[in-house]
């Protein structure tokens, strides 16, 4: 809402020193966000003057049109002799009073005014347009013509008002008065503590049988519907200066008078109105639900299809406009431009259903001044008002007559009342401001209050926002100033702090960091294009989801089975910018319905949940395992000076879950797996042990050709998925750390042969069961294929380190370690000590 000062002052007497600033700084503490405070006309500088224009000469030979001016200016140029001007603007005739200005002057953007020769003759000045003044668009895009009335010499600077400040301020849903003057004016009277001239409050006559007809089909969408009608209208009037720039400050165009009317109305007392040629109207005006399929062209020149929930206006043909949206064209007001007149017009001054011109609005993408308004709650007792300073303007200056009949149809209402301790504003913000500045300020704010420790507070009309006490103690608390809450900080409870399985899942992510990858959240919504592109079987347990009822995007229906669509639309997002070297990771919730959950009722919010109730919500939620996921593109270790790089693979995955286990404290085991999205030939099942059995926790390897081709990834992308909590389950008791022995260690290294189709893992298995408590650590060094040890064979070579807690071990026991642990090797994978 852009609010000029000189306008505002008309409500509030402020003082007269008093700056845009001052009042920015007044607005903003009793809780309005004034975004800016524009300063209109800064730098500007006469002389800056009305003229008339005297002759025009038309100069030939130029590639544009060009005119040579005398223009009367009076006595403003010193001479009283006429200012010669050239100009290319051609919406100007002899006779016409236009704004000049002249050497010396200093017009917006600090563009200085002399005298200069151009198209061969010498220009004293200019002939302006708005957009030379800064004044905005007026419609016309050409030089500034103004009424014959007024004379020649007049200073246009306070003419044209072209000096003010105007306050942008940011209107929050819940504060849909201050979409008004009347609604800024209040809060600025508030905060200066000064009376108030309401515009709202005139003589307004009493609805009567002789007004234009209404039916109203719909009470609930339609509550108040004001029916004025004003004949007589001068089709040549036009809208004075004054209403004009007002409009243009606000941000506004002006068009025609009979529509500037209604919108300089709506911009005082915030109630959207809208003008009918009553020449056009057939038959009684109507307010009803579209039928399904309905055509409509609205004014800005679209045939919209109606919806079955959108209200309408009509008459005897049908729809004429979308009711709090936009009119209909074929009620338009005539636009005397293009010699059409409209002498007759029907003022309308309705209250609408703020859902519903919420909804019609979005459906048809269609915001206007007037939808802003009626979603976010305009006042239903400002439409008489409304209508009557409509029709007052009307009258004064279009030179109309008002017909004495008025409609007024209203659905049955009373006035919101809240029962409110006198002391419930104090206990919110921990202030004792007493039970009378409770009241004052409610009462400042347009409450009624009634009683003594149980105050009856009857909320005003244009405050449909306050319905419960907390709303009212926001109102002291704002007005009383939030700077002046005590900074007061809670203590927190003794002997509380992070659970275990907190602690855990926070180094599961420092662990992630560590080893170099990048957390990234990503939203937990997925749909089932996404499945597709990932290639999951029809009879997947990923593919059953969770379906929301309302959800962000109908793309995105559904809450996440997997981690891995988010962190894989990330990587793509950032290899598209430019970043090709990527890990990145999550920890966050999957949902896994199972198919027992139970249909739970929606429960009210007057009371507590009971016990039961909320046992069968938890009964209706889906199962919810924490997960930890990375993804991995590009090169694992960069190319330098020192050598070649390493492009991620695989095994780096492997590493990942690898990294997560070990912060747990739990022996992970890899094999080889065939599971969607990776390749089948290099993706790997992860298991741990839980109560004694081997449970499968994730996967991890490279992704599916297909499923990086699908999804636009770099090649080779590789992921790992983990369930946490099977990895939390799988922990034996405390982290034990490990004990450092002081003896050294023995290290053996062995090669054996296995079949190819031999995975590694059980080779190590079986290698780290032989070896015995004496083995502390083994580790694959080297694969080798090749002649010298046959087809369909390969060489497995191992490092294997031999320690003992209390002693130096000798030759003898480390030898017959290894030879315990290759033996068991050759009993379990067929291995033969390569060389033997």
């Amino acid at each position: 809402m852009r609010v000029p000062l000189s306008w505002l002052r008309e409500y509030v007497d402020l003082p007269a020193t008093e700056t845009g600033r001052d009042v920015q700084a007044k607005l903003v503490a009793v809780g309005l966000e004034v975004e800016t405070v524009e300063q209109i006309g800064a730098g500007l500088k006469g002389p800056l003057v009305v003229g008339q224009v005297l002759t025009i000469e038309e100069l030939e030979g130029f590639k544009k049109p060009i005119r040579f001016c005398t223009v009367d200016v009076g006595s403003a140029n010193g001479t009283g002799e006429p200012q010669e001007i050239v100009c290319g603007a051609r919406n100007f005739a002899v006779g016409d009073k236009v704004v000049v200005v002249l050497p010396g002057a200093v017009l917006p953007g600090d563009f200085a005014i002399a005298a200069r020769k151009t198209y061969g003759r010498t220009s004293h000045g200019m002939i302006c347009s708005t957009d030379e003044l800064g004044m905005g668009d007026d419609g016309t895009h050409g030089i500034i013509v103004l009424p014959p009335e007024h004379e020649v010499g007049t200073d246009a600077i306070e003419l044209l008002e072209l000096v003010d400040e105007v306050l942008d301020i940011a209107v929050t849903p819940d504060r849909g008065y201050c979409l008004s003057m009347r609604g800024v004016a209040r809060e600025t009277a508030i905060a200066y503590g000064l009376p108030l001239r309401d515009p709202a409050l005139l003589d307004v006559p009493a609805p009567n049988a002789f007004g234009y007809p209404v039916k109203i089909a719909d009470p609930i969408g339609c509550d108040r519907f004001t029916a004025r009608t004003v004949v007589g209208l001068e089709p040549e009037a036009r809208s004075p200066i004054w209403l004009q720039r007002r409009l243009q400050k606000a941000g506004m165009r002006p068009i025609s008078l009979a529509v500037d009317i209604t919108n300089y109305v709506m911009l005082e007392l915030g109630q959207p109105l809208h003008a009918y040629d009553r020449t056009r109207i057939d038959g009684p005006i109507g307010v009803r639900r579209a039928q399904q399929g309905e055509k409509l062209t609205t004014l800005d020149g679209t045939v919209r299809v109606l919806d079955a929930e959108d209200l309408v206006i009509t008459d005897d043909r049908g729809p004429i406009g979308l009711a709090g949206v936009m009119g209909g064209a074929n009620t338009e007001i005539a636009d005397v431009k293009n010699g059409e007149n409209t002498t007759e017009v029907v003022i309308e001054a309705a209250h609408f259903d703020a859902i519903s011109i919420a909804r019609t609005a979005r459906r048809h993408k269609l915001s206007s001044e007037a939808s802003k308004r009626f979603e976010r709650g305009v006042d239903p007792q400002a439409a008489a008002a409304a209508a009557q300073r409509t029709v007052d303007l009307l009258v004064l200056l279009a030179g109309g007559t008002a017909e004495a009949g008025v409609t007024e149809v209203t659905a049955p209402s009373a006035p919101r009342t809240i029962a409110m301790p006198a002391d419930h504003p104090d206990r919110v913000a921990g202030v004792a401001y007493g039970r009378e500045t409770v009241v004052r300020r409610l009462q400042q704010v347009g409450c009624d209050v009634y009683g003594q420790d149980e105050l009856l507070v009857t909320v005003p009309s244009w405050r449909p926002d306050l319905s419960e006490p907390n709303d009212l103690a926001e109102e002291v608390i704002r007005l009383e100033g939030y700077e002046n809450l005590p900074s007061t900080l809670p203590t927190p409870p003794s002997g509380r702090g992070l659970t275990d399985r907190q602690r855990l899942h926070r180094r599961f992510g420092r662990a992630l960091a560590g080893a170099g990858y990048v957390e990234a959240l990503n939203y937990p919504f997925i749909g089932d294009a996404v499945l597709d592109q990932l290639g999951l079987d029809a009879d997947d347990a990923r593919r059953r989801t969770v379906k929301l009822v309302n959800p962000l995007s109908d793309e995105e229906p559904a809450l996440r089975t997997t981690l891995l669509p988010g962190l894989l639309g990330a990587l793509r997002r950032n290899d598209g910018r430019g970043s090709h070297d990527l890990a990145l990771f999550e920890t966050g919730l999957v949902f896994r319905p199972t198919g027992d959950e139970t249909q739970t009722e929606r429960l009210t919010v007057d009371r507590r949940p009971t016990d039961d109730e909320i046992a069968g919500l938890n009964a209706a939620l889906p199962r919810q395992p924490r997960r930890a996921a990375v993804v991995r593109a590009g090169a694992r270790e960069q190319a330098g000076w020192w050598g070649k790089g390493r492009p991620a693979d695989w095994a780096d995955s492997i590493e990942a879950a690898r990294t997560i286990a070990r912060e747990a404290g739990v022996e992970l085991t890899v094999r080889s797996d065939q599971h969607a999205p990776w390749h089948p030939g290099r993706c790997a099942a992860l298991f741990v042990t839980v109560g004694g059995e081997e449970t499968l926790v994730g996967h991890a390897g490279e992704l599916h050709p297909r499923v990086i081709k699908e999804l636009h990834l770099p090649e080779r992308t590789c992921a790992m998925e983990i369930e946490l909590d099977l990895l939390e389950q799988a922990v034996d008791g405390a982290l034990q750390a490990p004990r450092i022995s002081t003896f050294p260690v023995a290290t053996q290294d062995v090669a054996l042969i296995v079949a190819q189709d031999v995975p590694a893992t059980t080779v190590e298995e079986a290698l780290r069961a032989g070896a015995g408590q004496l083995l502390e650590s083994l580790r694959l060094f080297d694969v080798f294929t090749g002649e010298q040890i046959g087809e369909g064979k390969k060489s497995l070579a191992y490092a294997l380190r031999f320690r003992a807690p209390d002693r130096t071990l000798t030759v003898d026991e480390a030898t017959a370690a290894r030879d315990s642990a290759v033996a068991l090797a050759a009993e379990r994978t067929g291995a033969v000590l390569r060389g033997a």
